[in-house]
């Protein structure tokens, strides 16, 4: 059974830092990919961030680029997103997923599985 297990939300004032981890078990996909995820009250899912298992490739929202940066440690089967500047824009619960192949993709569609999710909140 796949299982993604986030951590790492919490409340934090606008400029500031946070980092979310991703923890993964339970496929065996030769190739994949982990991405981000969030959603605020009344809005649609947004995909913020997604990186490919076989190379490396990234993908970044418009809206976090230059704040966000998504990295991977295979050994511990883990997915971090440091987030820094933070604004209250980016209060939302973030998800993480994963897709089978390892194009990476901004799609919610195109990803099988999901985390329960981890609250961020921004104030101001």
């Amino acid at each position: 059974e796949v299982q993604l297990v986030e951590s790492g939300g919490g409340l934090v004032q606008a400029g500031g830092s946070l980092r979310l981890s991703c923890a993964a078990s339970g496929f065996f996909f030769e190739d994949y990919a982990i991405g981000w995820f969030r959603q605020a009250p009344g809005k649609e899912r947004e995909g913020v961030s997604c990186i490919s298992s076989s190379d490396g490739t990234t993908y970044y929202a418009d809206s976090v680029k230059g704040r966000f940066t998504i990295s991977s440690d295979y050994a511990k089967n883990t997915v971090d997103l440091q987030m820094n500047s933070l604004n209250p824009e980016d209060t939302a619960v973030y998800y993480c997923a994963v897709k089978i192949g390892d194009r990476v993709s901004s799609y919610a569609r195109d990803f099988g599985s999901w985390g329960q999710g981890t609250q961020v909140t921004v104030s101001s």
